[in-house]
């Protein structure tokens, strides 16, 4: 049976790995060991990045809704529970766009949410 040398394979994983390397510092974009770990990791970071990146802008988001509802009396969680009690359905990037470029509108819905939210307490059975 003839010897499987594996020079071909190995020249191609490395290739691959030096070619994602591109760029990086001294011996970590030229030496294959170096290179390894090193896009290895930036791999794994560039994955949890991605996820992140879904967290810090729902972030954004609430924080400007936030500011937008203070505005207007109401603190964040008193206005989405009163959308929500009111039965408006948006999501949050429309709700913080609307809070920056249309403070007119944004305010009718804090309007709408205060009067769901205060129209709720009183049918609450509490006395």
């Amino acid at each position: 049976m003839a010897r499987v040398k594996k020079g071909l394979a190995a020249h191609k994983r490395h290739k691959k790995i030096l070619k994602l390397a591109k760029g990086y510092y001294g011996q970590k974009s030229k030496v294959f060991r170096a290179a390894n770990p090193a896009v290895m990791r930036a791999l794994a970071s560039a994955y949890v990045g991605r996820k992140r990146k879904k967290r810090d802008y729902r972030r954004l988001w609430i924080a400007r809704i936030n500011a937008g509802a203070r505005l207007n009396g109401l603190s964040y969680s008193r206005l989405m529970n009163g959308l929500k009690v009111s039965g408006v359905e948006i999501n949050r990037k429309m709700l913080s766009e609307m809070a920056i470029s249309d403070s007119a509108g944004f305010a009718q819905l804090c309007e709408k949410a205060k009067s769901a939210a205060s129209g709720r307490q009183a049918t609450s059975g509490r006395e």
